[in-house]
C-alpha cells in the first residue's frame, strides 16, 4: 500500500515548527565569523602541546590542556555550551607561559586566544577583589609606591600570611634615577608598576652597565604599567589605556629597554611606530665586545621565564653574557617545566596553587649548591623570592657586580 502523503506545510511566519531536512540543515543561517572561534579553528587537535603544557603535565587531564582550553572556547564562542564554574576554573589555571605556542605546527596564537577567551569571561563573571586590588595598584603608581613603603617598614612585624611578597630593597642613591653620564648614544628605560619600587638596585646595576658601552640611560616620567596583568585577566580596556599613556610617554624615543621579559611584549605593542622596544639582555649582549668582568667563581641558577624563552626569546643573549664571566658556573632551573606558577597575578589571587609549580624549581635550587638564583621577570623573582631566603636577582643586576671597573 502506497505511504500516505505528507500534508501541505503551513504558511506564515510561524513556519516551520518540524526539523528541517538533512540537505538544509547542512547550510547554517550565514552570520558574521565569530573572531575567538576564527582562532580557536586554527587548531587541529594534535596534541603536540600537551608535553609542553605545565597546567597538563601537572593535573593530565584534558581540560587543563591548551586544546581542551582551545575546545572550550571554541564551545563557548558558538554558544553549543553553557559556561560553568568548573569551566571557567580550566580557564582560570590557564599560566598563561605560552609553551603551547612555541611548539605548535599550526601557528596558532593561543596568548591571543586567552586574552579573547578571558575579556568575554570577565563580560559575564567579575574578576576577584585580590585581582581588582593589583589592578587597580598597578594602574596608579604613586598609590602603588606608596603602598609598598608601608609595606616595607612593616614587614619585619607581619605574619607570613600577610607576605604576599618579598620586602621591597631600600633606596639607591638619587644619581641611578635618570642618565648616568654623558654618552654618545641616549637610550629611554621602560620601568613598569611593581618594579619601581623593587628594582631600584637593578636599575642601577644596568645603567652602570650601560656607561660601560657609552650608553646613557633615561627614565621617562610620564610611563606606567604596561597592562599585561590587565590584559591577561579580560580587564582589555583598561590595558588599553595604559598602553596610550605609554605610547604618548615613548613618542620621539628611538628604543625603549625593557627588564622584565613578562612586561616586554606589551610595551612593544604599545609603543608608536619608529619606536623600538629591546629587551636589556639582547641590548648588552650586542655590545659585550666592550664589557669587562673581573673573575667570579660561583656557582649560580638560572631561572628563565616563560617569557623569555617563549615570547622574548633573548635567552641566547643571556648565555652569551653569563659565559662570559671568567670562573662562573651556572646551573638551569628546569623542574616542573620550567614554569614558576607567578602568572602575573595568579601568584596572589591563587597562592597555593602557584606555590605548587614553584616546589620543583625550589628543590632543584637547594640541591644544586649555587648560591643565588637569576631570572630576567620581575613577578617570577617576586614569586621565587617569596619562597627562598636565597638571594634572587635579575641577571644584569648580578652582572653589574661582575664588571671589571677597573678597565678603562
Amino acid at each position: 500500500m502506497p505511504a500516505a502523503p505528507s500534508p501541505p506545510a503551513p504558511t506564515g511566519a510561524s513556519l516551520p515548527l518540524s526539523r528541517p531536512p538533512a540537505a538544509a540543515q547542512a547550510v547554517p543561517a550565514a552570520r558574521p565569523a565569530d573572531p575567538l572561534a576564527a582562532l580557536a579553528d586554527r587548531c587541529v587537535q594534535c596534541g603536540l602541546c600537551l608535553p609542553a603544557c605545565p597546567t597538563y603535565g601537572r593535573e593530565q587531564v584534558e581540560a587543563e590542556s591548551p586544546r581542551g582550553r582551545i575546545a572550550l572556547a571554541r564551545a563557548w564562542a558558538l554558544d553549543t555550551i553553557p559556561a560553568t564554574a568548573a569551566s571557567d576554573a580550566h580557564l582560570d589555571h590557564c599560566l598563561g607561559c605560552r609553551s603551547c605556542e612555541a611548539v605548535c605546527p599550526a601557528g596558532v596564537e593561543y596568548g591571543r586566544l586567552l586574552v579573547a577567551a578571558r575579556s568575554r569571561q570577565r563580560e559575564r563573571r567579575p574578576a576577584g577583589w585580590r585581582q581588582r586590588l593589583a589592578e587597580g595598584l598597578a594602574a596608579r603608581p604613586r598609590t602603588l609606591a606608596a603602598w609598598l613603603a608601608v609595606y616595607r617598614a612593616a614587614y619585619p612585624l607581619l605574619p607570613a600570611a600577610w607576605r604576599p611578597l618579598p620586602r621591597p630593597p631600600g633606596r639607591v642613591r638619587a644619581a641611578t634615577r635618570g642618565a648616568v653620564a654623558p654618552a654618545p648614544q641616549r637610550v629611554a628605560l621602560f620601568v613598569g608598576c611593581v618594579a619601581d619600587s623593587y628594582e631600584a638596585p637593578l636599575r642601577a646595576a644596568l645603567a652602570r652597565l650601560c656607561a660601560a658601552v657609552g650608553v646613557e640611560l633615561e627614565i621617562v616620567a610620564s610611563q606606567g604599567c604596561c597592562g599585561a596583568l590587565h590584559e591577561h585577566a579580560g580587564d582589555t580596556a583598561t590595558a588599553a589605556a595604559l598602553a596610550a599613556r605609554n605610547r604618548a610617554a615613548f613618542a620621539g624615543r628611538g628604543q625603549v629597554l625593557t627588564l622584565a621579559s613578562g612586561c616586554h611584549d606589551s610595551l612593544r605593542r604599545s609603543l608608536p611606530a619608529g619606536v623600538d622596544a629591546i629587551d636589556a639582555l639582547a641590548f648588552l649582549a650586542d655590545r659585550a665586545g666592550a664589557l669587562r668582568w673581573r673573575r667570579t667563581p660561583q656557582r649560580v641558577a638560572l631561572h628563565l621565564p616563560c617569557t623569555q624563552r617563549n615570547v622574548v626569546r633573548s635567552v641566547p643573549a643571556l648565555r652569551r653574557l653569563l659565559a662570559a664571566v671568567p670562573g662562573l658556573e651556572v646551573v638551569e632551573l628546569d623542574a616542573g617545566l620550567g614554569c614558576c606558577g607567578a602568572s602575573g597575578t595568579q601568584m596572589l589571587t591563587e597562592p597555593a596553587r602557584a606555590a605548587q609549580y614553584r616546589a620543583p624549581l625550589l628543590e632543584q635550587f637547594e640541591r644544586s649548591g649555587a648560591q643565588r638564583v637569576l631570572s630576567a621577570n620581575v613577578g617570577c623573582r617576586l614569586h621565587l623570592g617569596n619562597g627562598t631566603e636565597a638571594v634572587v636577582q635579575h641577571p644584569l643586576e648580578f652582572l653589574g657586580e661582575c664588571l671589571d671597573d677597573s678597565v678603562a
